[in-house]
C-alpha cells in the first residue's frame, strides 16, 4: 500500500480513515520459535527449556500469505525461523513470545479485526497510567505484576480497570518487538474481563514509522538485515504490528483525564478543535517519510508543538501557563491531563495545582512507577507495589 493521503479539508473526519478488518476464522495453527527449525509440538504443551528466541515475531503479508518470522540465537550465532500459512488462516494463528527469562513464555494470537479506537471513553473506576518504557519488557511486566494488573501466568487481572500507555515504547531497549507483543494480547485478556489497554502512541512510535530510526538499538537493525528487509518495512501497512499501531490514537479522554503523549501546547489551543478531529488528522500521516503535509494544521500535529512531541508543560524557553492548561481543561471535558515524554523527576509528579500529572519516569534505571487512580483519588505505585497518594 502506497503512503496514507489526507482525505479532504472536512474537519469532522474521524477514526475510521484506515480501518484494517479480516474476518476469516479457522483452525490453530502453533508457531513456535525452537532449536529446530520446523518442529511443532501439539496444543497442550509448553514449550520446551532451551535457547529463546532472540527477537520477533515478525508477521508480514504477502501474495495471500502470511509470514512469521523468529529471529533465533544459539551462542554467537543467530538464524530466522520462518512459518507461513494462508492469508485465510491467519485468525487462527497462535504465537508462543519469550519474556527474556529463561524458558518463559506468553502466547499471542494473531486479532479477527483491527479498527481504529476511539478517542473518547466513559470514567473508568480505576486507571492505571505509565509511559516511556522504551523496549523494557521485564520491567512492564514487573509493574504490571506489582500492581495486580496481570498474575505470574500473564492473565488481566485487574477487572473493569483501565490501564493508559502514553507512547515511546519503542526505541533505546532490547525487547521492543516482544513489549509490543504483549500489549497487542493483553488488549484482548482486558476486554474478556470488562476491562480496557490503552495504547496513545508517542514520538518513538510515530519516529519508527516514518522512518526516523535515531534512537533505535542496533539488534533491530541486524534483524532488519537477517530478514533482507529494511526496518522501515517491519513495521508497515503489510505487517501485523503496523497495521496495529496504525490504529491507535495520539491523545485520548477516559471520564475527566486527557492523556497525551507530549502535552498540548497553544498551538493546538487555537484548533478549538474535537479530539476525534485531532486523532482523524494525525492518524493518515503516521508513516509518512516525506514529511510534506497537506495544510497548516497536520503540519503543526507533527511539529514540536503537536501533542507527541511537545515539552512545554515542564522545560524550555515557553513554558506552558496555567491559562494554557485551563483552556485545555475547557476546551476537551476534562479535570486533568497526564503525559509522558519529559522525566521531570524519578517518580510520578504533579503540576499546575495538581492538574497536571507526569509519568515519564526512568524505567531502566529502576524507578518504574505509574499512575494510579482509584475513586477520584490519585496515587504514585511502583514496582514494589507501594502506593502513595499525591492528589484527590
Amino acid at each position: 500500500m502506497g503512503r496514507a493521503t489526507y482525505a479532504g479539508n472536512d474537519p469532522s473526519v474521524n477514526g475510521r480513515l484506515m480501518n484494517y478488518s479480516s474476518t476469516m476464522r479457522t483452525r490453530i495453527l502453533m508457531i513456535l520459535p525452537v532449536l529446530l527449525a520446523g518442529f511443532f509440538l501439539p496444543e497442550t504443551k509448553r514449550p520446551p527449556q532451551g535457547p529463546h528466541t532472540g527477537g520477533g515475531p515478525y508477521v508480514l503479508y504477502k501474495n495471500g500469505q502470511v509470514y512469521i518470522h523468529y529471529i533465533q540465537e544459539e551462542g554467537d550465532s543467530k538464524t530466522v525461523v520462518t512459518d507461513s500459512a494462508a492469508l485465510a488462516d491467519r485468525a487462527g494463528i497462535t504465537m508462543f513470545v519469550a519474556t527474556g527469562r529463561p524458558g518463559e513464555f506468553f502466547t499471542v494470537k494473531l486479532k479477527n479485526k483491527l479498527q481504529n479506537e476511539r478517542s473518547v471513553y466513559r470514567k473508568a473506576a480505576r486507571q492505571l497510567a505509565l509511559s516511556d518504557i522504551e523496549g523494557n519488557l521485564l520491567a512492564f511486566l514487573k509493574l504490571l505484576k506489582a500492581n495486580k494488573v496481570i498474575d505470574e501466568q500473564f492473565n488481566w487481572t485487574f477487572g473493569d480497570g483501565h490501564l493508559v500507555l502514553t507512547g515511546d515504547f519503542f526505541d533505546r531497549g532490547e525487547q521492543v518487538t516482544e513489549l509490543l507483543w504483549f500489549i497487542y494480547s493483553l488488549e484482548e485478556k482486558a476486554k474478556d474481563a470488562g476491562g480496557y489497554v490503552h495504547f496513545v502512541l508517542g514520538n518513538h512510535e510515530v519516529m519508527n514509522l516514518n522512518g526516523d530510526f535515531r534512537y533505535v538499538h542496533p539488534k533491530y537493525m541486524e534483524h532488519a538485515a537477517l530478514l533482507q528487509a529494511d526496518y522501515l518495512s517491519l513495521f508497515n501497512e503489510n505487517t501485523e504490528l503496523g497495521r496495529w499501531l496504525r490504529t491507535k490514537n495520539v491523545m485520548e479522554k477516559v471520564g475527566d483525564v486527557l492523556y497525551v503523549h507530549g502535552g498540548v501546547s497553544e498551538a493546538v489551543n487555537l484548533f478549538d478543535m474535537p479530539l476525534p478531529d485531532i486523532n482523524a488528522l494525525t492518524r493518515p500521516w503516521y508513516g509518512d517519510t516525506s514529511y510534506v503535509y497537506p495544510n497548516v494544521f497536520v503540519e503543526v500535529l507533527y511539529s514540536e508543538a503537536g501533542p507527541f512531541w511537545y515539552r512545554g508543560y515542564y522545560t524550555g524557553t515557553i513554558r506552558a501557563t496555567a491559562g494554557q492548561i485551563d483552556s485545555t481543561l475547557q476546551q476537551f471535558g476534562v479535570r486533568y491531563i497526564a503525559t509522558g515524554h519529559t522525566i521531570a523527576a524519578d517518580t510520578i509528579s504533579t503540576w499546575f495545582n495538581k492538574r497536571l500529572f507526569n509519568t515519564d519516569v526512568p524505567h531502566s534505571k529502576g524507578f518504574s512507577e505509574a499512575l494510579l487512580i482509584e475513586k477520584n483519588t490519585f496515587y504514585r505505585v511502583n514496582a514494589q507495589g507501594e502506593k502513595f497518594r499525591i492528589a484527590g
